[in-house]
């Protein structure tokens, strides 16, 4: 004679729920105890019953399993926060490593300013990335009011912005080396200023201070977005960390053609 062998309930989606008995569904549970494991979910949805009928009695072991169901759903929560979040910050990471390789690659000024209209938005899922730099003779950078053969050429070049003197403290702020700026529009100082015929593109943006040398004057790293990608508050030390290596590449190239 064979084994007899337990058959699961089924249940047709389109049958009322009243053609599963509450005696078939208890037989089933009582046949497969661990159908819950894996299925927590399931009994934050069920209601235990009170073991008192008296309204006036408060069932006080039923309000701590809730609460605790509670805690259960707000630590998964969490969880899933904390790994979302890990993912981001990884892969931002991953970017900015990519941009600073690309940065110093360039052999010469020209590459170097490819890299950062061309290379450095798609490296850095960004929409339009823009250098901007003082004119020489600011106070800031203590340069003379006629650049060098080099740096005229950069300064004479479309893809970078012109800033006045002052204008690197002027749109950072004197103490600041960063800003992130979650609103703009094309009619701001930043907007106008930093991202030329993209300034219509850029709604949020990342502006980096980028600090004078010998042959170079104050300047700025602007990273634009047309969605929400900056705001302020966020962390801002790979945008800082990518400011410093691109002051050094600019540096490097503007002191070797001099």
């Amino acid at each position: 004679m064979g084994r007899k062998t337990d058959k699961p309930v089924v249940v047709d989606d389109q049958a009322p729920a009243e053609d599963v008995s509450g005696d078939a569904v208890a037989d089933y549970l009582r046949r497969h105890p661990d159908f819950f494991t894996g299925r927590l979910d399931l009994l934050s949805d069920m209601v235990a019953p009170d073991r008192w009928s008296d309204d006036s009695v408060v069932d006080m072991q039923r309000f701590l399993a809730e609460r605790r169901l509670g805690e259960i759903d707000d630590l998964r929560n969490c969880a899933q926060e904390v790994i979302e979040t890990s993912r981001t910050n990884m892969s931002v990471q991953t970017r900015t490593h990519a941009a600073v390789l690309a940065m110093l690659s360039a052999a010469d000024l020209e590459h170097l300013l490819r890299v950062i209209n061309d290379d450095l938005p798609l490296l850095l899922d960004v929409d339009v990335v823009t250098l901007g730099i003082e004119a020489p003779g600011s106070p800031e950078s203590g340069l003379q009011a006629v650049p060098g053969k080099a740096l005229g050429a950069l300064l004479a070049l479309a893809e970078v912005q012109k800033l006045p003197q002052g204008g690197v403290d002027g749109i950072l702020g004197a103490e600041e080396n960063v800003r992130l700026l979650k609103d703009i529009g094309d009619g701001t100082e930043v907007g106008g200023t930093l991202f030329g015929a993209a300034a219509g593109l850029a709604r949020s943006a990342a502006l980096a201070r980028l600090r004078p040398g010998r042959e170079v004057p104050a300047g700025l790293v602007a990273l634009g977005s047309r969605g929400s990608a900056f705001r302020p508050g966020q962390g801002t030390e790979l945008i800082g960390f990518l400011a410093r290596v691109l002051e050094s590449c600019l540096h490097r190239l503007v002191e070797a053609s001099a």
